[in-house]
């Protein structure tokens, strides 16, 4: 009978312990096949315009060194510092491949496998095109080496355990492509992609749950940003209801003033001086087109 006992005991625990694991190591994401692509500094430069890089991985405050690692992000879990990614061997990514570097940003990967906190939006990069994705590499890789970086993570207890991420991406994260969409003109095929991937709207526009995922039936209604910041809904409906036009928000975008005169504040004050008023005309008027559909599919 002990012995019967124990065994149950036994195989209970390594049936626990092989689901714990299973579900803490996330979802498998299919390595992209890069190979005979050629990266593009210029564009690349171009890419982390839009996608937000220079934003978050540069300390404004300082010496500010592009890409040397940004200032504290303070959310309800703690306070993010997004690293160094210049070629610093030691500091940076310098030591990384871009095999590498294609994991962290579509799959949410360490080179050593561990996963990386969701502050990082790889559930948006990881819809970024291939060639998008070369490009940025070959940006990344061009500017100069920096020493040092910002400080740890500073989380709260269990936010701070970096394996339990794994259960989050299960719940929350969804790799590979957008879905195609024929039926939609080029243009708004475009916004779509700036919107959803390389832009990562959603990642403040849309509010989130208690563990910090998106909440699919709100998208774009409005979130919290660092700081416990007010972010606005930009769903068509609430945009029509301020009294935005497609003419004020591409203004907006590049001017960071609002119909009023007045001037956007807070993290879309970064997103616009680093970000938005270095597009191109076509992207913004076709991130517009995309936010401003009424029959926009959620």
């Amino acid at each position: 009978m002990a012995r019967s006992f124990w065994l149950i005991v036994g195989a209970a625990a390594l049936l626990g312990g092989g689901a714990f694991v299973w579900l803490t190591a996330g979802p498998s994401v299919p390595e992209r096949n890069l190979v005979g692509l050629s990266g593009d500094v210029n564009r690349g430069a171009y890419v982390a315009r839009l996608s937000g890089c220079i934003a978050c991985h540069t300390d404004p405050t300082g010496d500010g060194a592009v890409l040397a690692g940004g200032a504290g992000i303070d959310t309800e879990f703690g306070a993010f510092f997004a690293p160094n990614i210049t070629p610093h061997p030691e500091d940076g990514i310098g030591a990384w491949t871009l095999a590498d570097f294609s994991r962290s940003l579509t799959a949410g990967e360490e080179p050593d496998g561990g996963h990386l906190f969701p502050v990082f939006p790889y559930s948006f990069y990881t819809r970024l095109t291939d060639q998008d994705v070369v490009d940025l590499w070959a940006a990344v890789r061009s500017v100069p080496a920096v020493a040092g970086g910002p400080p740890e993570h500073r989380l709260r207890v269990p936010f701070s355990w970096a394996r339990g991420v794994g259960l989050w991406k299960r719940l929350y994260f969804e790799s590979g492509p957008l879905a195609p969409a024929e039926d939609r003109n080029e243009s708004w095929i475009r916004g779509r992609y700036l919107a959803e991937a390389a832009a990562h709207c959603g990642a403040c526009h849309t509010p989130r749950t208690l563990l910090g995922g998106r909440d699919p039936d709100r998208k774009f209604e409005g979130g919290t940003g660092p700081g416990n910041e007010k972010i606005p809904a930009i769903t068509p409906e609430a945009l029509a209801r301020a009294g935005w036009t497609s003419d004020d928000l591409r203004y907006a975008l590049r001017s960071g003033l609002t119909p009023t005169g007045d001037s956007l504040g807070g993290s879309m004050a970064e997103v616009i001086r680093d970000g938005t008023r270095y597009w191109s005309d076509t992207d913004i008027a076709a991130l517009v087109e995309y936010l401003m559909d009424p029959e926009r599919p959620e």
